[in-house]
């Protein structure tokens, strides 16, 4: 296409190389402002590709890509389950979203409930 305005240009044509580069200069305007838009509506906390989540978890964390529950972390630490444990709200699926702990750090991807945490924790 630089090739063709070029020719253009040095043929001494300069209202048609003038007129052939305002419309490259507008295709190319709009091919910009489509890329800008695309890349202001992508989410950024989207993490991995549909369906997929990744866990990550520093020096010392636990992480978990779903519900943490019924857990005992810690020396010393009990839990005693007894019947059905009723389930957390039902929470909108965030499947795309990774999850990340830092160093001694606890996280999940959904809820954490009745977990026994730190030294001599008990949950009955």
């Amino acid at each position: 296409m630089s090739l063709g305005l070029l020719a253009l240009i040095v043929m001494r044509d300069l209202n048609t190389a003038s007129l052939a580069a305002s419309v490259v200069g507008a295709i190319a305007g709009i091919a910009g402002a489509a890329f800008a838009a695309i890349a202001l509506l992508r989410n950024p906390d989207a993490g991995s590709a549909a369906g997929t989540r990744r866990v990550w978890a520093g020096e010392g964390g636990i992480a978990a890509g779903g519900d943490i529950t019924g857990n005992a972390f810690g020396t010393n630490s009990t839990v005693k389950v007894s019947g059905s444990r009723r389930r957390g709200a039902a929470q909108p699926d965030q499947s795309h979203r990774d999850v990340k702990a830092g160093r001694d750090g606890i996280v999940a991807g959904g809820d954490i409930t009745g977990n026994a945490i730190g030294e001599g924790g008990r949950i009955e």
